[in-house]
């Protein structure tokens, strides 16, 4: 068994846990294994241990990965989830390519991948970055613009709303990562609200050091990345 299986394993036990802890049900949180800067061996050694669902932050790397396995391994059916920052001129590898999007924080940015989504393909699943820290370094809307990007991502034909995503402060005491937490799973019952006719599940949120926190919140999808690959070499 590979280390990168174990880890994996070592997850999923975590992670039902976690539920059982809080009393949710099991199933109900995703993991998505964060494959930034690692190389295709190590995305094939997940997904032959049965991991499907794979983040990326950087568009062409991104893209570079999607055409590997789809090439080589397309009986693997990854599904591919960009988490990153996304800039106005990268929309269309990234509406081409991807099956979720997670860092939907303007109108332009939703726009242009719904003009770029190509007819053939399903509507792009997406998710609204929220800045629930207020921290400036952080990407992501204020809470009381989320309303606003909601109704104008609702009208857009190839695109669907699926809940709301965040990168909260990094906190060491469970308490304030509860805290942070319990605040976006708020605003997503608002926005349930608000637009009763979407399909609003999806709550991305929490990686390796607050995990636990951000499922008692009701995290439907947990970001990890370095628990199961390792460190990660940003000097390639």
């Amino acid at each position: 068994m590979s280390s990168i299986q174990q880890n994996i394993e070592q997850i999923t036990s975590e992670i039902l846990s976690a539920q059982q802890k809080c009393g949710r049900a099991q199933e109900s949180v995703q993991l998505l294994a964060v494959s930034k800067t690692k190389p295709n061996q190590a995305i094939l050694e997940a997904a032959q241990a049965g991991q499907r669902a794979f983040g990326e932050n950087y568009v062409q790397e991104g893209v570079d990965k999607i055409a590997y396995f789809s090439e080589h391994h397309s009986e693997l059916a990854i599904e591919w989830h960009f988490i990153g920052p996304i800039q106005s001129n990268k929309t269309r590898p990234v509406a081409e390519n991807f099956a979720w999007v997670h860092t939907i924080d303007r109108a332009k940015i939703a726009q242009r991948l719904s003009d770029q989504r190509p007819a053939e393909m399903p509507p792009l699943q997406v998710l609204i970055q929220v800045n629930t820290s207020g921290e400036s370094s952080k990407s992501g809307i204020e809470e009381q613009q989320v309303f606003e990007l909601a109704q104008l991502i609702s009208s857009l034909p190839n695109l669907t709303l699926r809940g709301l995503m965040s990168i909260p402060a990094n906190v060491p005491d469970y308490a304030s990562q509860l805290n942070a937490f319990n605040q976006l799973a708020d605003l997503k019952h608002r926005l349930s609200e608000r637009f009763p006719e979407l399909n609003l599940d999806t709550l991305s949120m929490g990686m390796s050091g607050d995990m636990e926190a951000a499922i008692e919140a009701g995290s439907t999808m947990v970001r990890i990345g370095t628990a199961i690959f390792g460190a990660r070499d940003y000097s390639k």
